[in-house]
């Protein structure tokens, strides 16, 4: 296999060195998530699914829900890994719409376990868009995206919160959990979110709406709330699938709204 360049890492077809995908691979409608094993659970939703491109840790799956052409990619977690997914998507779709739906902490008291949270905008603490953009730079979905999650929820009467997000670049230390051996520097840190009125923690939402910002396509983003921080409580794990269901359920019936162009 060779490939184009060391600044273009793709082969002459145009497959993307990490996600192993190539044009034709991928559909204009896109779920992200982080857990491989979501992909399979969002493509029991489609209509002839492809079989699933493996490479690395991205897996993508393309298929049919109510009409309208959609694929899911796995991008596995954090903000470094949804930059390569977002960028190398852009070089063989052409418009993309991206939602994810991923898994959060609510850092609000009434945001409960298995609620959902549709983001209107992201507190950046990662720094991988810090090379793409100004420190001030807005985190911000696309308007309509966010308006059909909205919608989606409402429609199916799943119970959400809409507000702003924090994008961690980790998981333990930079979601100040508090890890025998491991100590975070900024121990408050989810109190002083909280007193910002930010209402959940998670690793990829501000990446992927900056990047979409920079390029000029749609993101949004759905979460469902798998840590209640506030309570220092976890989801079960009957509750985390139901709850996984929601989300997926609400990124699909999105993309069906936003299909139909009439917001």
């Amino acid at each position: 296999m060779t490939f184009k360049s060391a600044e273009q890492v793709r082969t002459k077809e145009g497959k993307q060195y990490h996600i192993g995908c190539k044009p034709g691979d991928l559909n204009p409608f896109i779920l992200l998530c982080g857990d491989p094993a979501r992909v399979e659970r969002a493509a029991k939703h489609f209509k002839k699914p492809t079989k699933p491109i493996c490479h690395r840790e991205f897996v993508t799956v393309s298929g049919n829900y109510e009409g309208v052409p959609v694929s899911v990619m796995a991008t596995g977690m954090g903000p470094d890994n949804t930059e390569i997914a977002v960028i190398e998507i852009c070089q063989i779709v052409k418009n993309p719409t991206f939602i994810r739906i991923g898994s959060c902490g609510g850092l609000k008291k009434g945001v409960e376990l298995g609620d959902l949270v549709v983001s209107t905008g992201a507190v950046r603490l990662e720094n991988t868009t810090r090379f793409f953009v100004h420190e001030g730079y807005p985190a911000v979905p696309h308007y309509k995206v966010t308006s059909a999650l909205i919608q989606a929820a409402s429609e199916k009467n799943f119970r959400f919160h809409s507000g702003i997000t924090a994008t961690a670049p980790g998981f333990y230390g930079a979601q100040a959990r508090n890890i025998s051996g491991f100590p975070p520097r900024d121990p408050d840190l989810l109190n002083k979110l909280a007193a910002q009125n930010v209402i959940n923690i998670e690793m990829e939402a501000s990446v992927l709406f900056v990047l979409s910002q920079l390029r000029g396509v749609r993101a949004g983003a759905v979460c469902a709330v798998y840590g209640n921080r506030h309570a220092n409580k976890f989801i079960d794990e009957k509750t985390m699938k139901a709850a996984e269901g929601r989300c997926i359920e609400t990124g699909l019936k999105a993309v069906q709204i936003l299909s139909k162009g009439t917001l």
